[in-house]
């Protein structure tokens, strides 16, 4: 075992307690954050006192303790005592009120209270925290969690952000009103079809699509960018072909979990992922896509659109959707893996299976209310309010308003209702 690797367990042992336990298994696992930074983590697993093995059928048993560190920083990522049972000699509150866990957090991690994070759950035997920016939220969000027993004795701790310094943060008052943003809600606005449980029905309403406005009104950006909290490039290549092609497709498994060494890691070597995707190899996943298309879907020529490739987990994935959507709220999506080498496909995976789900639901009703109408029915519940999100051209966050809206117009009768209550 590298000495390195050695010195990081023992200071896990030491720190949280863990003695009496027994290390079972570590791994060292390598992700990219938004900044295309590679993070090298630790990964343990520690069986309780009482235990040599895994329990039946190769589950951890209660009491075990999953531990993921950061191998550069020193800063723990996750600590998870199986089932909330713990046998750790540390990790121990006095008190369990906010201001004390609090003030533990502000130690463990280095952020600031309300600078950087701030409380927005306040449950029995735990707390959630969100990332933020002087108390305004961050997008890509991240969150800290932190639960413990009747004793005060941790069981749970994870920590998912980015948590930026001052000088990647461009800050300015918070100007966008509803009112400067009107011209963006109009176009946000969309009629889609959902399927409500309750009913058994397909119920087709208007719904506003999140939106994220400069502050300045300027310009925008769609909402689905940030969740996916991941680059990639935009194709939006219509998918067209002659004729199909014989035989079928005979996908391979997709390996999702890599081995990674020591040496690695201490090198710091780039995760694959933030390698960037050349014009060669875009017109090489292009024709492979199609190549796929015709063999899979042979009828399908000038139905799909390859919107777009990103380097995931190893793979280049890209992602297709139709060339004309239907108003259907699971809107259709291919996944494409292709192997980052040989650029061949290795695998799809179709949504189709989860749009099937409801194809015996009943059909919607006609549409009687018209867009305006639905708009001045729902405008009063549109929210706008200030978001901090990552901008990749200027490598920075910077101030904008996210316009949402929790409530839909019933197309047909024109009633306005909860979006949650379907």
């Amino acid at each position: 075992m590298d000495e390195r690797i050695k010195s990081l367990i023992e200071y896990t042992k030491t720190t949280l307690g863990l003695a009496r336990y027994h290390l079972l298994t570590h791994d060292i696992l390598r992700s990219v954050n938004v900044f295309h930074e590679t993070i090298y983590t630790l990964s343990m697993e520690w069986l309780p006192p009482h235990m040599t093995e895994r329990g039946e059928e190769g589950l951890n048993p209660a009491g075990t303790a999953v531990v993921n560190i950061n191998i550069h920083t020193h800063h723990f990522q996750s600590i998870i005592f199986v089932r909330g049972e713990t046998y750790a000699d540390k990790c121990r509150f006095g008190y369990t009120d906010s201001e004390n866990i609090i003030t533990w957090l502000e130690k463990e991690t280095g952020l600031a209270h309300k600078k950087q994070f701030q409380l927005i759950k306040d449950g029995e035997g735990g707390y959630r925290f969100e990332e933020c920016i002087d108390g305004v939220k961050v997008s890509p969000s991240g969150c800290i969690d932190i639960h413990f027993n009747d004793q005060g004795r941790l069981t749970f701790f994870s920590i998912d952000g980015q948590f930026p310094p001052e000088d990647m943060i461009h800050k300015e008052p918070f100007a966008l009103t509803r009112d400067n943003a009107e011209p963006y809600v109009w176009k946000q606005l969309q009629l889609l079809e959902f399927p409500s449980r309750a009913s058994g029905k397909i119920l087709p309403v208007y719904v506003l699509d999140e939106l994220y406005v400069t502050n300045d009104g300027a310009s925008a950006l769609p909402f689905e960018i940030f969740a996916e909290k991941k680059a990639y490039q935009l194709v939006n290549q219509r998918l067209t072909w002659q004729t199909p092609l014989e035989g079928s497709f005979e996908g391979g498994s997709i390996e999702l979990q890599e081995d990674v060494s020591a040496a690695q890691a201490f090198a710091c070597e780039p995760h694959p992922d933030t390698f960037p995707i050349t014009v060669d190899e875009q017109q090489q996943v292009l024709e492979a896509v199609v190549t796929l298309m015709r063999q899979e879907y042979p009828q399908d020529s000038g139905k799909w659109v390859l919107h777009t490739i990103n380097r995931e987990k190893g793979y280049l994935l890209t992602i297709l959707k139709p060339s004309n959507p239907d108003r259907w709220v699971f809107a259709g999506k291919i996944k494409v893996f292709l192997h980052p080498d040989s650029l061949q496909v290795v695998n799809y995976i179709d949504n189709k299976l989860l749009r099937d789900m409801y194809s015996h639901y009943e059909k919607p009703e006609k549409t009687t209310i018209r867009k305006e109408e639905a708009y001045e029915k729902i405008k009063q519940h549109i929210t706008v309010t200030p978001v901090y999100i990552y901008d990749e051209q200027q490598r920075r966050y910077v101030l904008c308003g996210k316009l949402d809206c929790d409530y839909g117009v019933h197309a047909a009768d024109g009633s306005v209702f909860l979006l949650d209550d379907l």
